[in-house]
């Protein structure tokens, strides 16, 4: 841990996370033209975005930073491998089996399934011996979130939270960071048994969103549990749900996963085999 790291990291704590977030948001879904050029511009060329591979490859087409930032891309640019794939452009942080309930959030910390997932105990009995991947999104690749294998939605989950920054300094520092965030749980029945995708917020994150929802967060400052009268089956690959700037998927998986060896923060792209059961 260098001294930079833990600076960064105490700064956050004073900071009115959610004001900052939601004041980033009105700027990211202005549609003043030279607002949101300049901001789509300047984060092009700071984060060096490959536009060949988006369905609109004109930056000032997008009506707002929002609608870019969450572009849709090429139908072939991103196939799907075999196994259970990568939900998101991005890296992975970490990857495991779920020793006693715990998953790990860098070297040193770990934290609870229990409380990841809301605070729900039989929920997360349903994870103990299964397995775990983190995949930070990149800023500079596609933001959609897909899913890692076929399932049926069960239940979603609204946990309120901090949004501290969810990047690797924070996460070396921070206890429990993706717990104490702001998330949406999604529960999916699958062939292999339950999967959760866990959509952590983080700071300037201005909103998550479901392909069958709409813009979820933010919401109040108390838990809610959320189900839908008819089945919402997503197959694997298929988009399901995105952030209004970028976070991070933490997946749980009820039954042990043979991941792909891989050092920790490789880059995956969404689509990529992480492993399989």
């Amino acid at each position: 841990m260098t001294l930079y790291q833990k600076a960064f990291s105490l700064i956050q704590y004073p900071l009115p996370h959610h004001a900052l977030s939601r004041l980033t948001g009105l700027f990211a879904q202005c549609d003043n033209p030279w607002v949101k050029n300049t901001l789509i511009n300047a984060f092009i060329k700071r984060f060096n975005v490959d536009m060949s591979q988006a369905l609109e490859p004109e930056p000032t087409a997008y009506a707002t930073f929002n609608d870019f930032f969450t572009r849709a891309l090429k139908a072939d640019a991103r196939p799907i491998h075999e196994g259970i794939i990568s939900p998101a452009d991005g890296t992975v942080s970490q990857y495991g089996r779920l020793q006693a309930g715990q998953l790990v959030q860098a070297k040193g910390h770990t934290y609870s399934a229990q409380t990841l997932l809301g605070g729900d105990t039989e929920l997360a009995e349903e994870f103990l011996g299964g397995s775990f991947a983190t995949v930070y999104l990149s800023p500079k690749d596609y933001h959609r979130v897909h899913m890692p294998v076929t399932g049926t939605l069960r239940e979603m989950i609204y946990v309120p939270g901090r949004l501290f920054s969810v990047n690797q300094a924070t996460a070396n520092y921070v206890p429990g960071l993706f717990a104490r965030n702001e998330r949406l749980v999604c529960i999916f029945d699958t062939e292999q048994g339950p999967v959760a995708m866990v959509l952590v917020g983080a700071m300037i994150v201005a909103a998550i969103e479901t392909v069958w929802s709409g813009q979820v967060t933010p919401l109040s400052g108390y838990p809610q549990r959320m189900q839908f009268g008819q089945p919402i089956t997503l197959e694997k690959g298929a988009e399901m749900g995105r952030f209004k700037l970028g976070s991070t998927v933490v997946m749980c998986f009820a039954k042990p996963v043979s991941f792909t060896e891989r050092p920790l923060a490789s880059m995956v792209s969404m689509g990529e085999s992480l492993g399989c059961y």
